[in-house]
């Protein structure tokens, strides 16, 4: 990837201000990014991940390999690819991934899960985060003080990096269940209610890996008595 210097991305302009801010009042303060990824699909988990950017790291990254990093959802899958191999190579960052499955979003409803998803990403960096910076609006059970920030991740470096682990780590998955459930065409749809994937799921049935408590799913489970439970 190019390097562009000083090029800064984002709606406030300056992707890492939340985050200077943090650093300025506590120096010493962990701060990690949380997103999710995964929310609005018919079939497979809602993915989340804690990303921690320490300072200096940061700093020198934002104007190198990190320069234009943004919601993944504005970036493409080769250019995703490229930023999730600089986060995950880089040894002084700092990542966590959570995830809750098709049967725990049916159990939390899909707001629950996302919660329950991003905990157990922050539950799982190898150092615990003082504060998160999140993505959206205010989750309750974090086992940090957070700080929720509307379009986060178009606005927080860290946030971004968060976004585009979990719908690397999301696509990912999606795809090897493609392999075990080749009629939906997860690899191309990653489980969103693509009109294939509709088509499928009405001729075929749900498999186990679709919300039942999403309205598309309920309704071809009404032709497929045998898999109601």
């Amino acid at each position: 990837m190019p390097r562009r210097s000083g090029q800064h991305n984002g709606i406030a302009g300056d992707m890492l201000a939340n985050e200077r801010n943090m650093w300025l009042r506590e120096p010493s303060c962990v701060v990690a990014g949380v997103d999710e990824a995964g929310r609005g699909p018919l079939a497979g988990p809602v993915y989340a991940a804690a990303v921690v950017l320490p300072p200096l790291t940061a700093e020198l990254l934002y104007s190198d390999t990190l320069a234009g990093l943004t919601d993944s959802k504005q970036l493409n899958a080769g250019r995703r690819e490229v930023y999730f191999e600089v986060l995950v190579s880089e040894p002084d960052i700092l990542i966590g991934v959570g995830w809750c499955s098709a049967a725990e979003v049916d159990e939390f409803n899909i707001l629950g899960a996302t919660a329950l998803a991003m905990r157990r990403a922050l539950e799982n960096l190898p150092q615990s985060a003082d504060h998160a910076l999140v993505d959206g609006l205010p989750i309750k059970g974090l086992p940090c003080a957070a700080t929720a920030i509307v379009h986060g991740d178009a606005r927080s470096l860290s946030i971004a990096a968060a976004s585009v682990v979990a719908k690397v780590k999301r696509d990912r998955y999606m795809e090897e269940l493609d392999l075990h459930y080749p009629a939906y065409g997860f690899a191309a749809n990653k489980g969103y209610g693509a009109r294939s994937h509709i088509e499928a799921l009405f001729r075929h049935g749900p498999c186990p890996e679709h919300r039942r408590s999403f309205r598309p799913v309920q309704d071809a489970l009404q032709f497929f008595p045998g898999l109601l439970e």
